[in-house]
């Protein structure tokens, strides 16, 4: 036995190896394709291509941050950077030195990830255990016919959910309902789980009830963006198969935000956004209203000023923070993209954001997190704090006004979701590139 797992393990190396130096020679390769194809005029294809990306997004930057005859400007300076930089490679023929290097370098990132999946393999499967689930008795689902534009109506999710047992709560969208009380209410009735057919605002709010009772939740993909859903491997296209739980599911243990003593699934957002959205004409509007605040929020002329702290961390006046539930691959949630590779790391991520001017737009555009007015962090615990009272926050994309200080915290492992046994949309864990550990496996060295 001890010699199959040694002969397992040195496979695994030999993988690696060939894997890393592959990597590498489709780097060299994009290189030389640069210098074949165009001479040492090839290698201006880099500098003009960053150049043209540090243009855009200064335009965008002013696009956002002024009004009148300067943002029209903007506008064209936006959209007339790529396309110069196309037109450019055209003329001097260097388009097919450019695709030819991407493609290259593409292959050589798809290289160095297997090659860390060898060595590290913990990262190629989904990271949250799913344990045997067990079948309730007394299932009660709490249902929003409005929410997704009516996907519980157009999925026939009553009737299919009453077929499986279920007991079925449809909210009454014309007036305001307390979801978390009518969860108590079933709980108090007998319900061995709850679920919900809704946003991710309403999933919170009832999953925060399962977690206080220890019940198991179960997830029905019937929002607009369905975002926990997505974290969870869940059909966003056919919510209807989130109730194959009920018959043949699975367990997963996952973690629950927490803003003060109100539980989150997804984010909570602090700044610019949250401020945006607690304006009444934003829900009929939304990019007018955006536009029409952001020069005096982004300018600080409106708005309250933040500061953040971590145990270990301090943000000064940031424009906006993201704080999640679990941190996401990469800083997307700022523009409402990305996944979480896991939910059950029992810790918060935060992305913090202050841009000033047109070069520090440019530098995010080019360094991403690494660049200096984007802070990316992990963190058990963060604090919001303002000389106002009170400050808008957005919990799970709802508008809210919450008093000063704020506290996130994160709860542990205290969700037990059921998830269908099957899920189309099960997450596998990339591995980040990482150039230091690729050279040590290519050199046949070990690497953590």
């Amino acid at each position: 036995m001890v010699r199959v797992v040694g002969s397992t393990v040195s496979r695994a190396g030999a993988q690696a190896r060939f894997l890393a130096r592959l990597a590498l020679l489709f780097v060299l390769a994009a290189v030389v394709a640069l210098l074949a194809v165009s001479g040492i005029g090839g290698l201006l294809i880099l500098p003009v291509g960053v150049a043209g990306l540090a243009v855009t997004a200064a335009g965008i930057w002013w696009v956002l941050s002024r009004r009148g005859v300067v943002r029209v400007a903007a506008a064209l300076l936006a959209l007339a950077a790529p396309a110069g930089v196309v037109v450019l490679y055209a003329w001097a023929n260097l388009w097919p030195a450019a695709l030819t290097s991407v493609l290259l370098l593409a292959a050589a990132v798809a290289c160095m990830r297997a090659a860390l999946g060898r060595v590290r393999p913990h990262g190629r499967s989904h990271a949250i255990r799913a344990t045997e689930g067990v079948r309730p008795r007394n299932p009660v689902l709490i249902m929003n016919p409005k929410s997704g534009g009516g996907k519980v109506g157009r999925f026939g999710l009553v009737e299919k959910a009453e077929e499986f047992g279920a007991r079925v709560v449809l909210l009454d969208t014309t007036v305001e309902t307390d979801v978390a009380e009518i969860a108590r209410q079933a709980v108090a009735g007998g319900a061995d789980l709850l679920g919900v057919a809704g946003g991710d605002g309403t999933q919170a709010r009832v999953a925060q009830v399962a977690a206080d009772h220890g019940l198991p939740f179960l997830v029905i993909s019937a929002g607009t963006r369905n975002h926990f859903a997505l974290d969870l491997g869940l059909d966003r296209d056919d919510p209807a198969r989130c109730l194959d739980a009920l018959t043949d599911g699975e367990e997963l243990r996952v973690d629950l935000g927490m803003v003060d003593g109100r539980a989150f699934v997804n984010t909570v957002s602090f700044g610019v956004y949250a401020q945006i959205v607690q304006r009444p004409e934003y829900r009929d509007a939304k990019a007018d209203t955006a536009l029409a605040a952001l020069p005096d929020l982004l300018l600080g002329y409106s708005g309250s000023a933040l500061d953040a702290r971590t145990d270990d961390t301090r943000l000064e006046t940031p424009q906006a923070v993201l704080v999640s539930n679990n941190p996401y691959a990469r800083p997307e949630p700022m523009t409402a993209g990305g996944r979480r590779p896991r939910l059950d790391g029992g810790t918060l991520g935060v992305v913090a954001v202050r841009v000033t001017t047109a070069a520090q737009a440019a530098d995010v555009a080019l360094r991403g997190s690494r660049a200096d007015a984007l802070h990316v962090l992990t963190t058990p615990r963060i604090t919001l704090d303002s000389e106002a009272e009170t400050v808008p926050v957005a919990v799970d994309g709802e508008a809210l006004r919450l008093p000063t200080p704020v506290t996130c915290t994160i709860r542990p492992r205290a969700l037990r979701v059921l998830v269908p046994r099957h899920r189309p949309g099960t997450m596998k864990a990339t591995q980040p590139v990482d150039w230091r550990a690729i050279l040590t496996i290519a050199l046949g060295r070990t690497t953590s």
